[in-house]
């Protein structure tokens, strides 16, 4: 697993530029299109995602452009309805989603697919659109992110491979 600086990146509705807060990378041994077979199961959603504790709805044409889920984030009894939305939708190649939760804001999340050799290499993107990730930036709250990202990683990339014997 490796983790990037920090990237610019662009905030459309807003017209002004937003600091992606964390990019990390991983190596998968699965090829694009079984990172995508994974990542358009919705149900799937909170076994990889960190924070997310468990799924309410999918939409029926998930991953498609708009379509959402409905999720829970957080731990009993301090739960966070969520919903996280398709934005763009690139088989085999990227899924960029947003994710809303409430009070805390929202997030763009975007995971591209690159081929590599056998594999792929995923690299996931968070970055803050609204409320307090977007104004509150610090050293802190990247590195909770990273972390948080690099482990989201971890478990996709598991959840892809299927996995029979534990990581060393």
């Amino acid at each position: 697993m490796r983790e990037t600086p920090t990237q610019p990146g662009p905030d459309a509705a807003a017209g002004c530029r937003v600091e992606a807060v964390a990019t990390v990378t991983a190596h998968t041994a699965a090829p694009p299109t079984q990172v995508y077979a994974t990542l358009s199961q919705g149900w799937l959603f909170t076994t990889w995602v960190v924070g997310t504790s468990h799924m309410r709805a999918v939409d029926a044409d998930w991953p498609a452009v708009g379509a959402r889920l409905h999720h829970t984030s957080g731990v009993w009894p301090a739960l966070v309805r969520d919903v996280t939305t398709v934005e763009q939708a690139h088989p085999d190649r990227q899924l960029v989603l947003l994710a809303k939760g409430g009070l805390l804001g929202a997030a763009r999340i975007t995971i591209d697919i690159n081929p590599d050799g056998s594999g792929s290499t995923l690299t996931l993107t968070e970055t803050p659109v609204s409320g307090p990730g977007k104004w509150v930036n610090n050293p802190l709250t990247e590195a909770i992110t990273h972390r948080r990202n690099t482990e989201t990683l971890t478990r996709l990339t598991a959840l892809v491979e299927r996995r029979t014997q534990p990581d060393t």
